[in-house]
């Protein structure tokens, strides 16, 4: 098994891959129980002699594998260790079969807090980043490794099941529906999401299939300013970043109030305190939106490279800012290069360390290095990188050093000096073409 990324250590086994997830749940709100059944679609990427799955809490049942002949499996510490009898090569495809169930419950980490399947008043979401994915499915937890997926939920009739995909169907049976949801665009672990609650859902007219899956009674001239404008933003953002990377893009906003909004693939999650009129409520609708381009669509390769999410969503928020007639980006990046200023100057934007990955510095320094890089190489082909980024790595994994390359292409210079003043030195460098 190779290493696994040292900002999650124990996630994810190197020693294959997964180009498919086909789950399928069964929710009831009475207890939180979910029972599960998952296949993996799975390939070698060296001679398997054993695996193993991520799966935190949940009970497991039954573990096979269509190819190794028998197999011995243990689950401990969050992890499935399965035991072939005979090897897998490399290059080789098989399926492994894991059947499960329990009360899910998110996943601790002593640098990250807890993430993953969360228990709501009534209902239930999952807010995975980075490390929750194991929560509520069995799972080769990499950010790199990034897969198809097919989600089957059934739930009591008066809920609403939303996923991180396209709704295929919706059946009735009894007291239940099952609703059955395609991600055919590849997809990380921790941006495959499940969203349950009572909801109604509304259409947003837009170019790009946009639609609020909500609380009944929210309305008014709060849900107006902060998720009413949405449409907009999106064609904003389309001009600037390039096409739209999915099919559409769902919006939840739960009964509850969270603490901070998550995106996940074509889907981002919001608790209804976000619903009203002021600038960190209409910032963080514009950063979420912006992750489907930087984070979803084009995603880290390893969680060191969190700027290349963070930064370019925060960045995203102050060209929106521009955009609505507020303050310009360039009044932003003075205003928080000021403030990083006066903070300490301990952190490292290109490897932060798990304990710092998400400190604000990193949202705003990535956002700064932005800035400074559209300063140095002009506005035409700034935008010439942000498009390209997305066009050309759409679907894949990344890191700094990708960025970099294409950078130096498009500016046609070397720009490895500005690169390393920004993220790999921890002093604020000056902010200047």
């Amino acid at each position: 098994m190779r290493g696994t990324d040292p900002y999650v250590p124990g996630h994810g086994d190197g020693s294959y891959g997964v180009t498919h997830y086909d789950l399928t749940l069964s929710y009831r709100p009475a207890g939180n129980r979910i029972d599960g059944l998952a296949v993996l679609a799975c390939v070698a990427h060296e001679e398997v002699t054993a695996l193993s799955l991520d799966l935190h809490h949940l009970r497991v049942a039954k573990v096979s594998v269509s190819r190794g002949g028998a197999v011995r499996s243990t689950h401990r510490s969050g992890a499935v260790r399965v035991t072939l009898s005979s090897p897998i090569a490399a290059g080789e495809e098989f399926t492994v079969t894991v059947k499960y169930s329990g009360s899910p419950v998110p996943v601790p980490s002593p640098s990250l807090g807890e993430a993953g399947w969360e228990e709501l008043e009534d209902g239930a979401i999952v807010a995975a980043q980075p490390h929750g994915a194991p929560s509520w499915f069995p799972c080769n937890d990499r950010p790199d490794d990034k897969a198809t997926y097919s989600i089957t939920v059934s739930a009591p009739q008066e809920y609403h099941v939303a996923v991180s995909g396209e709704l295929v169907s919706s059946t009735r049976g009894g007291s239940t529906v099952t609703w059955a949801y395609e991600q055919r665009s590849p997809m990380a672990t921790y941006l495959a999401t499940v969203q349950i609650g009572r909801y109604v859902v509304r259409q947003q007219p837009a170019e790009v299939p946009m639609r609020v899956v909500i609380p009944p009674d929210l309305r008014g001239a709060g849900f107006d300013a902060s998720f009413g404008r949405q449409p907009e933003m999106m064609a904003f953002f389309v001009d600037r970043f390039g096409p739209y990377p999915f099919p559409s893009y769902t919006v939840v906003i739960t009964d509850d109030d969270l603490e901070i909004p998550l995106e996940s693939q074509s889907l981002s999650t919001f608790g209804r305190n976000f619903a009203r009129d002021d600038w960190d409520a209409i910032r963080l609708v514009a950063h979420e939106l912006a992750h489907q381009w930087f984070g979803n669509a084009v995603t880290l390769r390893q969680w060191r490279d969190i700027w290349l999410h963070e930064g370019f969503a925060c960045y995203a928020e102050w060209l929106w800012s521009e955009e609505s007639g507020g303050q310009t980006a360039a009044e932003w990046a003075e205003h928080h290069h000021q403030k990083l200023s006066d903070l300490p100057q301990d952190l490292l934007l290109g490897d932060p360390g798990p304990d710092l990955m998400f400190d604000d510095r990193v949202y705003k320094r990535g956002a700064l290095t932005l800035h400074a890089l559209r300063l140095r190489i002009g506005e035409d082909a700034f935008f010439d990188v942000l498009r390209a980024w997305v066009a050309r790595h759409k679907g894949g994994s990344v890191d700094t050093a990708d960025f970099v390359s294409l950078c130096d292409r498009i500016s046609g210079e070397s720009l490895i000096d500005l690169f390393e003043s920004w993220l790999g030195k921890a002093e604020l460098p000056s902010l200047s073409a």
